[in-house]
């Protein structure tokens, strides 16, 4: 089954609710109106009704199926609650002045319904740049218990193949213990999209071929990753051919249960992953999904500022798939 068919039957019916911050883009709100319009989602748009409506009006966008919320309309009541409820997630951090001024923008207005529970999760991106997305998230929604950091993947995917890479958009450096949260949460990923995680942690080096600090790293990574999900199957350390070639891990890995079947591969550091993820992409055909940002609590996700309809389209659709687990 093709991946976005399969992704609209986990959520189709499931009443997910996705707010778009971003609600007077062109390619916002016609993502939003067809989603919702579809019965995959119920989508809550931001921004000044005006705006939006003559968004709508130029470019035939039905918004009849759409939830407009104009932060300037909100209640009294409702904007009291939300700013109690954002002063006490700051505590010691924030005034209630500073708190305030932080519900003049809707990236964190979005973020508070996320985390209230008023929505399941937020796609954003569209027109501000990743911090102004990213920042309100891990201020208010907070990575998973145990995770210390988001990270982002990717889903390459041509044909029927599918594999996941990270982190190739967040984390310029990894520690040990940071590669073994992305091991854990890359599965976590591929289960989304009905990928069977087996995850090689890569490095130049297979089994000990190498030696120094680098190598050591993703070591020691693949033994926290193993102590984090001791059920999830997890190798390293991997050069790429070993992780993917099934005549390479025979010799290189013989004994390894993921060597030569990988479908997750996690990168030592963003430089490799970043090109890694680029060099598949534009030399081996694959599609590139995402980045998808892994270790919230909630999704939360981060377009391109060069994205299209179909691109914040998917991207929704992805994030509602997240929200189910």
């Amino acid at each position: 089954m093709e991946l976005f068919d399969s992704l609209k039957q986990k959520i189709n019916g499931q009443n997910k609710t996705i707010v778009f911050p971003e609600g007077a883009d062109v390619r916002v709100l016609g993502a939003a109106s067809r989603l919702a319009a579809d019965g995959l989602i119920k989508a809550i748009v931001l921004g000044d009704k005006i705006d939006i409506q003559a968004t709508a009006t130029n470019h035939a966008i039905d918004l009849t199926p759409l939830t407009i919320l104009d932060p300037a309309d909100m209640s009294t009541a409702d904007h009291e609650a939300m700013l109690d409820a954002l002063v006490e997630r700051r505590k010691g951090k924030n005034t209630v002045e500073q708190a305030e001024k932080m519900l003049t923008d809707p990236n964190y207005i979005g973020t508070m319904m996320v985390y209230m529970g008023q929505a399941d999760g937020m796609v954003s991106g569209a027109v501000h740049p990743t911090g102004d997305t990213v920042r309100p998230a891990l201020q208010i929604i907070k990575t998973k218990p145990g995770v210390r950091r988001i990270s982002g993947a990717f889903i390459m995917q041509k044909g029927d193949a599918r594999y996941v890479f990270a982190d190739c958009a967040i984390n310029i450096e990894l520690d040990a213990a940071g590669m073994a949260e992305v091991a854990v949460e890359s599965a976590h990923t591929a289960k989304v999209f009905d990928i069977d995680p087996k995850v090689a942690l890569l490095s130049f080096s297979t089994k000990g071929s190498a030696k120094g600090d680098m190598v050591t790293k993703v070591q020691e990574a693949t033994q926290l990753a193993h102590e984090a999900a001791p059920d999830l199957a997890v190798d390293g350390e991997l050069q790429f051919d070993a992780a993917f070639v099934a005549s390479v891990a025979a010799q290189k890995a013989p004994d390894s249960k993921v060597a030569g079947h990988a479908n997750v591969f996690v990168f030592p550091e963003l430089q490799s992953g970043n090109i890694g993820y680029k060099i598949a992409q534009r030399f081996g055909g694959f599609e590139a999904i995402g980045p998808i940002l892994q270790g919230l609590n909630k999704p939360v996700s981060d377009l391109s500022r060069g994205c299209n309809e179909e691109d914040v389209y998917k991207v929704a659709i992805i994030t509602a798939a997240q929200s189910l687990n």
